[in-house]
């Protein structure tokens, strides 16, 4: 019996457990996101609570932002600049500056995610995954409040939508599509590089001028259309004002560029994101 149990402890002993962490999209851990799936709803919650905790106007932030934006547009673009839409202007930049809104915030809040969840990213493991995704979901509430402004104007400009205002969530997800791309990359660049939380809301606001957002399509000169046509957001931008004001024509192109972009952006940042994810609490 001594033989046998001394044989035992050196098979024992000769094993060796190698634990190695996992690559490419097993790294980001999409099961364990699923079986944690109340921890996103929890962080989602959280972040719609903190977002305008201590603050006078609260919530109502969701409907002054593209409101007054709205109203500066409306005095420098279209009285100033002379632009004309189909629509009533303020119409027409309202309810694109929803869609835009939800999306540059949702970028912005993704990119600082993890810094901000840093002491319980140090603390204890779950999906650093979900930290990324809870800003995607709560901004949904700020898109859905600033969707009962553009209601109203559409009611004061006796305005009917169109019966293809059931796709509009479509090109939303589109957009939400896009931001998860760039939060998964720039959220990871941040715990690295703290000068992301500076750099992306001054591209944003360049990004903004550069999408029709404040402008049709057709204002844009000729030479400048390779550029526009290659701006992602350009199809989403376009897609949803067709969707919800009926307003077109929608390029097949520009919708083929922003799927296209959004794909590459989810693939690649999930690879990126799941390989930088490792040292995430020895540098955050």
């Amino acid at each position: 019996m001594g033989m046998s149990a001394a044989t035992s402890l050196e098979k024992q002993h000769s094993q060796t457990l190698v634990i190695r962490p996992p690559a490419g999209f097993a790294g980001l851990g999409i099961g364990d996101l699923w079986r944690s799936r109340e921890l996103v709803l929890f962080l989602t919650w959280r972040d719609v609570k903190i977002r305008y905790k201590q603050t006078v106007l609260g919530a109502s932030w969701a409907i002054l932002q593209p409101f007054l934006t709205m109203i500066v547009f409306t005095l420098v673009i279209n009285h100033i600049g002379k632009i004309k839409t189909p629509i009533p202007y303020p119409l027409f930049s309202l309810s694109t500056l929803a869609l835009w809104f939800y999306f540059a915030n949702a970028v912005n809040l993704t990119s600082n995610s993890l810094v901000g969840s840093a002491p319980l990213i140090t603390k204890v493991y779950f999906p650093r995954l979900s930290v990324v995704i809870s800003p995607l979901l709560s901004g949904l509430v700020d898109f859905a409040l600033a969707l009962v402004l553009v209601a109203g104007a559409m009611v004061y400009y006796g305005f009917t939508p169109p019966l293809q205002a059931l796709l509009t969530p479509l090109f939303v997800v589109l957009a939400m599509l896009i931001a998860l791309g760039l939060g998964l990359v720039l959220s990871a660049l941040n715990v690295r590089y703290r000068d992301i939380r500076y750099a992306v809301p001054f591209v944003m606001t360049l990004w903004l001028w550069a999408s029709p957002v404040a402008y049709p399509g057709g204002a844009i000169p000729h030479k400048y259309r390779l550029i526009y046509t290659l701006n992602p957001m350009t199809g989403v931008v376009e897609g949803y004002r067709w969707a919800l004001l009926g307003l077109g024509p929608v390029h097949l192109t520009t919708i083929a560029v922003s799927l296209g972009t959004a794909l590459v952006l989810v693939l690649g940042g999930a690879v990126y994101f799941s390989r930088a994810e490792r040292a995430f609490a020895d540098v955050i």
